[in-house]
C-alpha cells in the first residue's frame, strides 16, 4: 500500500483528526503506565486519598498492598511507601521499681518492625506514615519503656533473674499489644543484664554459690559415712569370723576357754556394733542439722522477701549465715574431739575396772582356797574353823580391851580409909579390888567372841554369893 497516495486521498481535517486521536491515544498509555505502580517485598505501598469504603460504610483512610501492585488513579488518589527493615532500639532501663519496692537496671535491645497483618498495616498507614526513622524509635521506646516498668513492678527480683523465660514471655506479650496499636510488630527481645544498685541480686548468686557447696559437701559427707558402715560391717564380719574359727579350733579343750573365746567374740562384735551405730548417729545428726540449716535459711529468705529495705538484710543474713556455719563446722570439730577424749577415758576406765576386778577375783579365790585348808585342818568342822580363826585373833582382842583403860589418866587420888569394910578388909583394898575387875577376865573374853576357854587354860570358879554393899568410902580429891 502506497502512503502516500492514503495520505493524499484523505482530507486535511480528518487527517489532523487521526493525529490528534493516535497521540491522545499514547499519552493515555504512557499515563497508565505511569501510574501502575509495583510494590517491592520489602515495603508496604501506602495508597490514600479515594480509596472506597469499609465495611461499615465509612471511607477508608488508606489502602495497604505488600508484595503486589495497584493503578494509582491520578488527581485522587497518591501513594508512599512504609520500609520493612528490622528497627534495632537499644532501651537501657534504669530505677525500675520491682514488686519489692527495689531498683534495678534492665538493659536490654528490643528488634521491632512494621507489621504485615492486614489490620496491623492500617494502623501503620495511619499512625507512622511520613515518619522519620529515629522518630518511630523515639515512640517505640516511649512504649517499652512504659511497658517494661508495669511489668517489672508486677514481679520479684527472683522471678526476673532465675525465670527469664517467664519475664520476657511477660515483656513479649505486653510490648507487643501496645506496639500493634501503632503498627509495629516486636521481633525479638534480648535482655543482656540485670543489677541493682543495693547488691541484692549479686547476694542472690553468692546464697546460690553457698547452697550449691553446702550441698557438694554433704554429699561428700554421706559417702563417707557409707564407707565407713561398710569399713565397720567388714570388721565385725572378720571378727565374727575369726572368734567362730578361734572356737572351733580350741573346742577340745575345757569349757572354761570355750567360754572365754565366746565372750570375746560377742565383747567384739558388740564394740563394732556400737561403732557402727555411733558413726550413723553422728551422720544421721550431722545431716539433720543441716536440714534444719536449709529450712532456716528458707525462713530468712521468705522473711527477707517481705521486708521493705532489702540491701541492708540481704548483708546481714549472708554475713550471720556465713557465721553460723563457721560456728557449726567448729561445733562439729569440737564435738568429734569430745566424743573421741570420752570413747578414749571410756576404754581406759574400762581396763582399769577390769583390773581390779581380776585383782578381788584372785584375792578372793586365795581367801576360799585358805578357809577350805582351815577346814580341813579342823577335821572339816566349820564351827572349829571358825574358832581356831578366832583364836588366832584372841591377842589383838585382849589388846584392844586393854586399850580401852590404858589411856585413863589418874593424876592423883587421895582416900581416907575407915577400914569399915566387909570382912575387915578396907575400903581402898575394896576399891582397888573393883578397878582390876572392870578389865574382863579371859574365860569373859572367850564369851564375848563366841568360844569356851580351853580345858587346858583351867575351869572358871562360879560363886553363888550375893554382891555385898558397902558403907561407901569418902575419896575426897585434892
Amino acid at each position: 500500500m502506497n502512503f502516500s497516495i492514503l495520505a493524499a486521498s484523505i482530507p486535511p481535517a480528518a487527517l489532523m483528526g487521526v493525529v490528534v486521536g493516535i497521540i491522545l491515544l499514547f499519552s493515555l498509555v504512557l499515563v497508565f503506565f505511569s501510574r501502575f505502580r509495583r510494590c517491592p517485598s520489602d515495603k508496604i505501598m501506602v495508597i490514600y486519598g479515594k480509596v472506597g469504603q469499609n465495611k461499615d460504610g465509612t471511607a477508608r483512610s488508606a489502602k495497604c498492598i505488600h508484595g503486589g501492585a495497584a493503578f494509582i488513579v491520578p488527581v485522587i488518589q497518591s501513594y508512599q511507601y512504609l520500609d520493612l527493615t528490622p528497627i534495632s532500639l537499644s532501651v537501657d532501663l534504669t530505677n525500675a521499681l520491682s514488686r519489692q519496692n527495689i531498683r534495678i537496671d534492665v538493659p536490654s535491645r528490643f528488634t521491632v518492625g512494621i507489621s504485615t497483618e492486614p489490620g496491623i498495616m492500617q494502623n501503620a498507614a495511619e499512625r507512622l506514615l511520613g515518619l522519620r526513622l529515629n522518630e518511630i524509635q523515639e515512640l517505640a521506646k516511649d512504649i517499652i519503656f512504659g511497658q517494661m516498668r508495669l511489668i517489672i513492678a508486677t514481679m520479684e527480683i527472683e522471678e526476673i533473674n532465675t525465670d527469664r523465660d517467664k519475664f520476657l514471655d511477660a515483656v513479649s506479650t505486653c510490648v507487643e499489644g501496645e506496639l500493634k496499636k501503632i503498627g509495629l510488630r516486636l521481633i525479638n527481645v534480648n535482655v543482656t543484664d540485670i543489677s541493682d544498685e543495693s547488691g541484692y541480686i549479686e547476694a542472690l548468686g553468692k546464697e546460690a554459690a553457698a547452697k550449691a557447696i553446702n550441698e557438694a559437701r554433704i554429699s561428700v559427707a554421706e559417702r563417707t559415712r557409707e564407707g565407713s558402715i561398710g569399713e565397720a560391717n567388714a570388721v565385725r564380719d572378720q571378727r565374727i569370723s575369726v572368734a567362730a574359727a578361734n572356737a572351733t579350733a580350741v573346742g577340745g579343750e575345757n569349757q572354761s576357754k570355750a567360754d572365754i573365746a565366746k565372750s570375746d567374740a560377742t565383747r567384739r562384735e558388740l564394740e563394732a556394733d556400737a561403732l557402727r551405730r555411733a558413726v550413723t548417729a553422728e551422720k544421721l545428726a550431722e545431716a539433720k542439722a543441716k536440714e534444719e540449716s536449709y529450712s532456716a535459711q528458707q525462713l530468712a529468705e521468705k522473711a527477707r522477701a517481705e521486708r521493705e529495705h532489702a540491701t541492708q538484710q540481704a548483708d546481714i543474713i549472708v554475713k550471720a549465715r556465713i557465721e553460723k556455719e563457721r560456728m557449726e563446722l567448729a561445733a562439729e570439730a569440737e564435738a568429734e574431739q569430745t566424743r573421741r577424749r570420752a570413747r578414749g577415758e571410756a576404754d581406759a576406765i574400762f581396763a582399769k575396772m577390769e583390773a581390779q576386778a581380776r585383782g578381788i577375783e584372785e584375792v578372793l579365790s586365795k581367801q576360799a582356797e585358805g578357809f577350805s585348808n582351815l577346814v580341813k585342818a579342823a577335821g572339816g568342822s566349820a564351827d572349829s574353823a571358825v574358832q581356831l580363826m578366832l583364836v588366832d585373833k584372841i591377842e589383838e582382842l585382849v589388846k584392844i580391851q586393854v586399850e580401852a583403860v590404858k589411856n585413863l589418866n589418874i593424876d592423883k587420888v587421895t582416900v581416907w580409909d575407915s577400914a569399915g569394910g566387909k570382912d575387915g578388909t578396907s575400903s581402898t583394898a575394896n576399891f582397888l579390888s573393883g578397878m582390876m575387875k572392870s578389865i574382863p577376865p579371859l574365860s569373859d573374853t572367850f564369851k564375848m567372841a563366841g568360844l569356851q576357854i580351853p580345858a587346858f587354860l583351867g575351869k572358871q570358879i562360879e560363886s553363888e554369893s550375893a554382891p555385898v554393899s558397902a558403907e561407901p568410902a569418902e575419896t575426897p580429891a585434892e
